[in-house]
């Protein structure tokens, strides 16, 4: 049916005037919000966080250290000083003693880093020059688990003594394969400073090292 246009104008005006009432009172729902897991939040923080510094090498505990005299080094010669090492230590030992060290050995250096009582790193850590190292064995008859070196210690006025170092090993196996480790490292460290010309060409790493020894069993 025809309608003039001003009463479609006003017919339009009523409907458009009622849908709006409508809108107006109607209560429309909230938006959705959609939560992350917690697990998928990543927190940022001004401060960086520390992470644990993690090391590779063998869990052992350091006997301590002993002066040694000589300067020929030959098979036996570190007998002696571990057994005092050994005293000492089953004087103040408990009947299960935990690791109190970890000992990395390394092409040029040994690291010796010292464990808390949680066996974690500390920040203390004890570096020996593979170069300095005269001697090294996992043969011992006081205990088959023990490793010792005996390393030149310069002090500062430039005077040098021999150290015999020791560890106790979780086994003979772990001793013997630290003493191959050493052997290694040492023979790393010889071609390094002969290709650089701090060792004559002509000598040998057996003859270098003739005092050293690496144990087979």
């Amino acid at each position: 049916m025809w309608q003039p246009a001003t009463e479609r104008l006003q017919h339009f005006q009523t409907m458009l005037k009622t849908k709006l009432n409508v809108l107006t009172l109607r209560k429309e729902p909230l938006p959705t919000v959609i939560f992350h897991e917690p697990e998928a939040i990543e927190l940022c923080t001004t401060t960086p966080l520390m992470k644990t510094r993690t090391h590779t090498g063998c869990k052992v505990t350091y006997l301590g250290k002993i002066s040694t005299t000589g300067m020929q080094f030959l098979s036996g010669c570190t007998e002696k000083p571990v057994i005092e090492l050994w005293k000492k230590h089953t004087l103040t030992r408990e009947d299960v003693y935990p690791a109190n060290a970890l000992l990395e050995i390394r092409p040029f250096q040994v690291w010796l880093h010292h464990l808390d009582l949680k066996g974690e790193a500390t920040v203390h850590m004890d570096t020996f020059q593979v170069a300095r190292i005269a001697y090294c064995t996992a043969d011992h008859n006081v205990s088959p688990n023990i490793f010792a070196w005996v390393y030149r210690e310069i002090n500062d006025d430039l005077s040098y003594q021999m150290d015999c170092h020791a560890v106790e090993c979780e086994s003979k196996l772990e001793a013997k394969k630290l003493a191959h480790a050493m052997m290694e490292a040492f023979k790393k460290t010889f071609h390094s400073m002969k290709s650089d010309g701090r060792i004559h060409r002509n000598s040998s790493s057996e003859e270098v090292s003739h005092e050293f020894e690496s144990d087979d069993g």
